[in-house]
């Protein structure tokens, strides 16, 4: 039956390509259009016959590339159409079954039937789409790009969930360490798109971006914040630098703020603004909870705050606005100054409303002075070199 439909396939092909040989005539457009429609249909018959699971699925991703690729070679309007319909097979079948081959699944990491099955199929979901898009960025191109990021975020999402409950992508639990890793990958994924969008002016990509943007910011909200803090949870967080803090907490700040500057400019400025807040969130977040592993390791939940852990905060919370001003001065960035002006406003109510209560002797010392030291180089910052008066000597 497989080399039936083969055969059956190749000569629907031949057919098509005889009446394109043809000179333009009433009806002729139309004859060849069904005889592509039947080749691919042949076709797709015979590796029903031949595959199964997730071979099936592989090949009808790859019958979507090849329809565009002969769609932009011999441009029939159907092609187009066709080369979207399997996509959309292609993401039923996948929706039917998302582990693509059921229990044979497996636990190796990585390099498993998620890879070759979402991989291979958002591939060649690229590859269709990008070549539908030289003719026209029309349905059927957004169809097939809008599968293309579906099955890439489905791959990440479901390779994380793999590696860490030893294959078992349905595990009803998380953690930090899942939620941490996707976060990131949803972040860079954001930056990714945010480079492609800029390339192929597409408005799938555009709207894939904000939506994968919405999503990261949602789990680094409901999650990060909140559902898996380890100070809330009092999950083991590791050593003392390299840990889940770092994963969860410092990367993702990193990343943020590298969106943040990837957006500066070619998207509005409440989306820069939010990415780089959400940074600053993060970063502060990260070297708060590593001060606390700092004094009680790796379980954060228990152990009362010291004088020294609390005039730790302080000091790390004012070297870290000051960072955050020099950064801004490097940058040009007036939000980035801004970002400092916070931390350091956060870190006087601290000193002036817990410190001042809760520090005694030369730590309460220590977080006064050292608080003002840096208010005046900070006031010093501004008047001579943001600011510089008329005929000032700018430093």
């Amino acid at each position: 039956f497989a080399a039936s439909g083969l055969l059956l396939g190749v000569l629907y092909a031949l057919a098509t390509e005889s009446l394109n040989q043809r000179a333009p005539a009433s009806g002729l457009a139309a004859a060849g259009a069904i005889f592509a429609i039947g080749a691919v249909g042949a076709l797709a018959l015979a590796l029903t016959m031949a595959l199964e699971k997730g071979w099936l699925t592989v090949a009808l991703a790859l019958m979507v590339a090849g329809i565009a690729w002969v769609a932009d070679k011999r441009p029939l309007p159907a092609l187009r159409l066709l080369a979207a319909a399997v996509a959309v097979l292609v993401m039923a079948r996948i929706a039917w079954e998302p582990r693509i081959v059921g229990t044979a699944l497996g636990t190796t990491p990585i390099f498993n039937w998620l890879l070759y099955g979402y991989g291979l199929c958002a591939a060649a979901f690229a590859v269709g789409g990008h070549l539908l898009r030289r003719r026209a960025d029309d349905a059927p191109a957004r169809v097939i790009d809008s599968g293309a990021i579906v099955l890439t975020v489905l791959l990440a999402f479901f390779e994380i969930r793999h590696f860490i409950h030893h294959g078992d992508i349905y595990s009803h639990s998380t953690s930090l360490a899942e939620v941490a890793l996707q976060v990131s990958v949803g972040l860079a994924m954001t930056i990714g798109l945010e480079r492609l969008r800029l390339r192929t002016h597409s408005v799938v990509h555009d709207v894939g971006a904000l939506a994968v943007a919405a999503l990261t910011l949602a789990a680094i909200v409901l999650e990060l914040a909140v559902h898996k803090n380890p100070l809330l949870t009092g999950e083991p967080v590791g050593g003392r630098f390299v840990n889940l803090i770092l994963l969860g907490y410092g990367l993702p700040a990193m990343l943020a703020a590298a969106l943040a500057l990837q957006t500066r400019g070619v998207r509005p400025q409440s989306y820069s603004a939010t990415a780089a807040v959400t940074s600053v969130a993060l970063a502060l977040a990260y070297l708060s909870l590593e001060v606390r592993t700092l004094y009680h390791g790796e379980v954060l939940t228990f152990g009362a705050i010291t004088d020294a852990e609390q005039y730790t905060y302080s000091a790390v919370w004012l070297a870290f606005g000051v960072a955050l001003l020099v950064a801004g001065m490097l940058l040009r960035s007036q939000a980035v100054r801004l970002a400092s002006a916070a931390v350091v406003t956060l870190t006087v109510l601290k000193v002036f409303l817990v410190d001042m209560h809760d520090l005694t002797g030369v730590f309460q010392g220590l977080s006064f002075i050292g608080l003002g030291i840096v208010l005046l180089g900070i006031g010093w910052l501004y008047q001579r070199v943001l600011f510089p008066r008329p005929g000032a000597f700018p430093a």
